[in-house]
């Protein structure tokens, strides 16, 4: 590390940007569907009658990534960190090239004091290197050098091994 403050790398879907939330708006404005969020699951999608391939088109739709909600306490407590740590931003994003421009202008509209030279857009995160890495998926954990670190979201629910948040006020209870 090039200074002496821990590096916290932070993904953005279902971490810091609410994707459930976004698939749930979705789901009910196309489809007339209301679920809640914890039935955004491939088993609870089909008996809705929604193949989770639907879901994965709407990825690449303009606007997807634009316009989601920031996660709940996620502006104030990264606000903090990044006074504290050196914060790296970290997405896989390059699967929906659409998305680098949305998430782009996202960040700058909802988090704007985090610098651009601090804002990774990869294909995948397996060269990252941070003394811990919040993320959603266990693909991007698992081979993690740092400590790992799971964001609690749907699809996730049933994994086991790593320390879990379940949101930003433990995000902040565990490094402020």
């Amino acid at each position: 590390m090039q200074n002496n403050k821990q590096r916290i790398a932070v993904d953005m879907d279902d971490v810091m940007a609410d994707a459930t939330g976004r698939f749930v708006e979705w789901i009910a404005n196309r489809h007339g569907v209301t679920i809640e969020r914890h039935e955004l699951r491939d088993d609870l999608l089909q008996k809705a009658g929604i193949p989770y391939e639907k879901l994965r088109e709407w990825l690449r739709e303009d606007g997807f990534f634009r316009y989601m909600q920031p996660m709940p306490d996620s502006k104030e407590v990264m606000r903090e960190l990044v006074q504290k740590y050196e914060v790296f931003v970290v997405s896989a994003a390059i699967e929906f090239p659409q998305s680098l421009r949305e998430k782009v202008e996202w960040l700058a509209e909802h988090f704007p004091f985090i610098d651009w030279r601090y804002i990774v857009l990869c294909g995948h995160k397996h060269m990252i290197q941070a003394d811990y890495l919040i993320d959603d998926h266990e693909k991007n954990l698992i081979n993690f050098t740092g400590k790992p670190i799971i964001f609690t979201a749907p699809h996730n629910i049933h994994l086991q091994g790593y320390e879990r948040v379940n949101n930003w006020a433990e995000i902040g209870n565990r490094f402020l």
